[in-house]
């Protein structure tokens, strides 16, 4: 892959680390709830990332349910494997979901969490390929967010309008979503899913004093994501490094508001 839009946009050498930080077990066992996760079920993660979330739809399912996740990244495979197999009771799978599925059976709910923002040009195609996995009455849930990055209170004028640059930067020359979620009902309907069911939360409500694992996650988003634009910053005050320190100024301020919605559809194919 070397064109640009097939490059992973936060590839770096500590990706593995932050996603694993970023990964809130609570919220993604409440999120697995309302998706209708249940004991005995096969579940399919795709992209499944480091393997935490894996581990924990694992435990869910227990007793006699098992889970199988589907990773591109070599990287993020190899850390699940190490970290995240409960015993080898897990089943890793290196594939590109935007390819057709080898024969991996079929699955009673296929959990998409965070993997659409990551393909705008080519997420009809990864759920047409999903949805002929599916057992008859089965579910697929997508979770993603919606407006992602921009929703802070109280930015400057100028940070506000090189983080609105900086994302439509991201969307046509990394094929990143910043409006992934509110696309979601819509792939399940023109999929011809039934009983289609959406909820809305928020998965960043950040305000006060700002936790570690909070700053880490966005700091270190801004900054990967920024290197790879450098020439977005031409005309903001002290360029990239100015922004950089802008941003990280910003969010140790404890008056600092920032949120970002998550959004979640389920459906049935029959």
């Amino acid at each position: 892959m070397n064109e640009k839009s097939d490059c992973y946009l936060m590839e770096s050498s500590e990706e593995s680390i932050r996603l694993e930080i970023k990964t809130n077990s609570g919220a993604v066992r409440e999120q697995a709830q309302w998706c209708g996760i249940e004991p005995g079920m096969r579940i399919l993660d795709a992209g499944c990332g480091p393997g935490k979330t894996s581990a924990i739809l694992h435990e869910m399912v227990q007793p006699n349910g098992s889970v199988m996740g589907i990773d591109y990244s070599p990287q993020r495979i190899a850390y699940a494997q190490k970290h995240y197999s409960e015993g080898q009771k897990i089943e890793y799978l290196l594939h590109d979901l935007r390819e057709p599925l080898p024969d991996i059976g079929f699955f009673d709910v296929i959990w998409v969490r965070f993997v659409l923002e990551h393909h705008r040009k080519k997420g009809k195609v990864i759920i047409e390929n999903l949805k002929h996995i599916l057992k008859p009455g089965g579910v697929l849930c997508l979770l993603d967010l919606d407006h992602n990055c921009l929703n802070h209170y109280e930015v400057t004028p100028s940070m506000r309008d090189l983080l609105h640059r900086l994302m439509e930067a991201l969307d046509e020359r990394y094929d990143f979503d910043t409006y992934a979620g509110r696309k979601l009902y819509s792939y399940l309907y023109d999929n011809g899913f039934k009983d289609i069911q959406v909820t809305l939360m928020p998965h960043h409500l950040i305000y006060g004093e700002i936790r570690n694992e909070d700053f880490f996650n966005w700091t270190k988003k801004v900054e990967v994501a920024a290197r790879r634009l450098k020439d977005i910053f031409d005309g903001y005050p002290g360029g990239y490094e100015g922004f950089v320190r802008a941003f990280e100024s910003f969010f140790r301020d404890p008056r600092r508001f920032t949120y970002t919605a998550l959004i979640i559809c389920k459906g049935n194919i029959y």
